[in-house]
């Protein structure tokens, strides 16, 4: 069983439990996703069966976007609704100041990683850290916001100043991190309440399913998720490739899917040293690598 299935994450379930409940359901090993979503959050989450694991990296770097509601005047110590308060203030922001402070983020960034993330610094999670009460320096990581806008009214509510918005971001992009960012820019403090992932890549909410209607019916063909050129190989070129060999670039590009019977066999890619030639990147069905 090779390919992609689109789910709908619901809330208050971990990445890792959708993986183990469709490695239980379709009776499978070889699971994995593509793009970590906290249990708080809900939305597109890419999971990769079989040989399609081979191309989670390529899955992983696509740009994702989301839909997050915010309440500022509160600081928890995961960011987030979920955690302990450790900060409550009045606040009362406009529209208008809103607006500004999430437009001055279409920008890339070096955003500092939350403390309850499962980044590892020395071979242990940062969370693992936080639970232990010990102080670490948060590594940062340059992110891009390409767009983010607010959704619907601001709303006043029990002193505290609460909005929606959307925004899509580069790869390693912490929603958390960029709502704490946004309430300092507002010299306040703010967290995530909410969070939906509505698109990764080409993947959108509207194509996924959730994990009780899941079928054999919804499993989505390599070939139709890489957007790189597709080759149908002869015997004679699949027995090469098979074995890893470096062959002729005569197909004018950099990136190649090869398949066969249209299923994919490997991906090849530029040989550096000759660039007429193309090597081995990732073999998806057997091969040396």
């Amino acid at each position: 069983m090779d390919g992609i299935f689109i789910i709908d994450k619901p809330k208050g379930v971990t990445s890792r439990d959708v993986v183990n409940n469709i490695s239980n359901k379709f009776n499978i090993k070889k699971v994995g996703h593509t793009g970590t979503l906290d249990p708080i959050a809900t939305g597109v989450l890419v999971v990769c069966l079989g040989s399609a694991t081979k191309i989670v990296s390529e899955l992983t770097s696509l740009n994702k976007e989301y839909i997050a509601s915010v309440t500022l005047g509160l600081l928890t110590d995961t960011l987030d609704i979920t955690g302990n308060v450790i900060k409550d203030v009045d606040v009362y922001k406009t529209k208008e100041e809103i607006k500004k402070a999430l437009k001055s983020f279409e920008l890339s960034y070096n955003q500092e990683v939350p403390i309850y993330s499962a980044v590892k610094i020395n071979g242990k999670k940062l969370y693992e850290y936080a639970r232990e009460g010990k102080m670490i320096d948060l590594p940062k990581r340059i992110v891009t916001i390409n767009s983010i806008e607010l959704d619907g009214d601001v709303i006043y509510e029990n002193n505290k100043t609460k909005f929606t918005f959307k925004c899509n971001v580069s790869k390693g992009t912490y929603i958390r991190s960029l709502i704490n960012d946004i309430a300092k820019k507002l010299n306040t403090v703010g967290i995530m309440t909410d969070l939906r992932r509505t698109s990764q890549g080409k993947f959108d909410i509207k194509d996924s399913k959730s994990l009780e209607k899941l079928n054999n019916d919804d499993l989505i063909n390599i070939t139709d998720v890489l957007d790189y050129k597709k080759i149908e190989i002869d015997d004679i070129l699949k027995k090469k490739i098979k074995n890893g060999a470096i062959i002729d670039n005569k197909y004018d590009c950099d990136t190649v899917l090869f398949t066969y019977n249209g299923e994919g066999i490997a991906i090849y890619k530029k040989y550096l040293k000759d660039e007429t030639k193309l090597k081995p990147y990732k073999m998806l069905k057997g091969g040396i690598l």
